[in-house]
This record gives structure tokens, sequence and C-alpha cells, in this order.
């Protein structure tokens, strides 16, 4: 599916949503009523310092305005690797980014991440990774980190990580091995209506709690994940 295909299913009762540099922003009626903020990266866009601050800059103007949900689309490339980017401090506005969805998901603004396309390392983390629930679609392309990047960090082998990512998920991109992680919520039928299942998720959604450990432990991908967050969290609580 085409974003324009996305959106029209989305909001068949119409919507506002403009596409800037890669930049997405505007809003769109819920068949429920009332509308939902729409933000995003698109056409496999690197996130920058720039994209990154005008995204947040989106999430936090409507902070004040009802509880309307967030969601967030999503297409893009890795973080911006360029000199200009990391002089300035892109973790920073990385991390400004994630920050203010989930505070804005505090304040009563369900945010809702929509992967449809490729996504990959820092920008995959501050959008898709940063709402309450992630959906795919069936096209969806995501990656923490390529085996090349990870092999380079380990000291690993391609051949060997490859042969890690047979059985173990947390080593293999995809949408498959991800939502086997917990990362994923669920999938989508791009060959059903977009605004039924949005309707269906918006009224049954879980809550604000990150629930990614045990739905990894539920699918196997993350079998310790789990048990260790419950144990750590047990320890901060006996030391209060």
């Amino acid at each position: 599916m085409t974003l324009d295909d996305i959106l029209a299913s989305l909001f068949p009762d119409g919507h506002d949503v403009k596409n800037s540099g890669g930049v997405l922003s505007g809003s769109g009626a819920l068949r429920s009523g009332g509308r939902a903020l729409v933000i995003g990266v698109a056409d496999r866009t690197a996130l920058g310092v720039d994209e990154a601050i005008r995204l947040s800059n989106y999430v936090l103007a409507s902070v004040e305005n009802g509880n309307a949900p967030i969601l967030v689309l999503a297409d893009s490339d890795s973080q911006r690797m360029s000199k200009r980017d990391e002089l300035l401090g892109l973790n920073e506005f990385l991390a400004h980014l994630a920050k203010s969805l989930i505070y804005a998901d505090m304040r009563g603004r369900p945010a809702i991440g929509l992967l449809y396309g490729h996504s990959a390392a820092g920008a995959f983390l501050a959008t898709a990774l940063a709402t309450r629930v992630l959906v795919g679609l069936p096209s969806a392309d995501p990656a923490v980190m390529d085996l090349p990047s990870m092999a380079r960090v380990t000291k690993l082998s391609i051949e060997v990580l490859q042969e890690k990512a047979k059985s173990t998920p947390v080593f293999a991109p995809g949408l498959r091995n991800l939502a086997q992680t917990g990362a994923f919520h669920l999938t989508w039928d791009e060959a059903a209506p977009l605004a039924e299942q949005l309707d269906s998720l918006l009224a049954n959604m879980p809550d604000a709690r990150d629930r990614r450990d045990a739905l990894g432990m539920e699918r196997g991908g993350r079998p310790k994940a789990y048990d260790i967050a419950e144990r750590v969290r047990e320890l901060a609580l006996q030391a209060l």
C-alpha cells in the first residue's frame, strides 16, 4: 500500500495530513468521532535534528488540546548520520522526540505507531517504539540494528549472526522476528479497512504500562526479559 492508500483506508471520512520533506503532520477523522493527530516520517527519510524537533513540536503542542489519540506513521531510514547532526546533538533530539510521545501518552493522548515501510536504529526507537502500541502492516521492514552493524559492535562474523538469527529473534531484523520479541503488538490486515482495525484498537487500548517484555515471553522471542525486569522491580520496591 502507498501512503495515500493507507491514509484513505485509515480516514475514509477525510484527513488533512501533509508530507513536507518527508515529515508528516495533520489529523484525520475517526469513524468513532473526533480526530486523531497524525505525525510521522515518510519516503524513507533519515531522521535528523530538523525532523525530530518538528515532530516533537507537533506532539507537545497537542498535549493541552484534548485527549485524541496520536498516530505515528513510519517509513524512514535510520537516524541521519551527518557531521552536522551529530555535532548538534542528534541523540538528544531523538530522545526528546521519544519523551514527547511518552509524555503526551501519559497526559491522556494515547500514542499508536504504525510501521508501513522501513525503519531502523535511532529513528525506529524515537518514533514507532516510543508509542504505547506498535502496529505493523505486512510491508513493514523494521530493524533495530542491521547485521553488518551488529557484526562491527559484537565482533562476531556475519555468518555467525546469520546463524543465530535463525533461532534467536533478537538477532534478526524483520516484522516477524520483532513481533516475536514483543516489539509489535499487532499486525493489521491491509486487505481489510484500516479504519475498522484502528477503531477496534482504540476501543481496547492496553494500559500505559509497557508490557513488551511480557509479550516477548509469551511469544517465545525474549524468554528472560520479563523475569529479569520483574526481579529488578521487586528489589527496587524492597529498597523503598
